[in-house]
């Protein structure tokens, strides 16, 4: 039998999911965290910095921080709601925007040679593979949790 964790953990290296920074755009190093901001406020049509945390599935706090560091680096706006003050609209800046177009070409690019090694039949396996593993992680509510003896 295959070592699922082992191929999980092989292709989380090779895709470089542990790299401190995952790409260098324009002189701003941009960690893995900050690229996935950047991907749904680009994404998303003028979220909130909840909607974003929740679709990244982190914590507001460590978000915020987050946040803020793309904000002092002019990537990103946060702009409070003008009917609720307590709530901020987050947007990309030109430079934000065009950080953000750089990753996604630079990944495509990445994926289009990797898939360049398959044929078509096991292009669309890998592709239809990677759905169906998408739909079922998100049926279990045990997301990467260890049970505790």
């Amino acid at each position: 039998m295959e070592n699922l964790r082992e191929m999980f953990q092989i292709m989380t290296r090779r895709f470089g999911l542990l790299d401190k920074n995952c790409c260098s755009v324009g002189g701003f190093d941009i960690s893995l965290i900050h690229s996935h901001i950047l991907y749904e406020i680009d994404n998303q049509h003028n979220p909130s910095m909840q909607q974003v945390a929740e679709s990244l599935g982190t914590d507001i706090t460590t978000f915020s921080r987050q946040v803020q560091a793309l904000v002092k680096m002019n990537l990103v706006e946060k702009t409070p709601l003008p009917e609720d003050k307590r709530v901020y609209i987050l947007s990309l800046t030109t430079e934000g925007k065009f950080v953000a177009k750089t990753i996604d070409q630079q990944m495509n690019t990445y994926l289009n040679d990797v898939f360049s090694h398959m044929n078509e039949f096991e292009k669309e396996t890998v592709i239809r593979s990677i759905k169906l593993l998408n739909e079922a992680m998100a049926k279990t509510s045990n997301c990467c949790t260890i049970p505790l003896r």
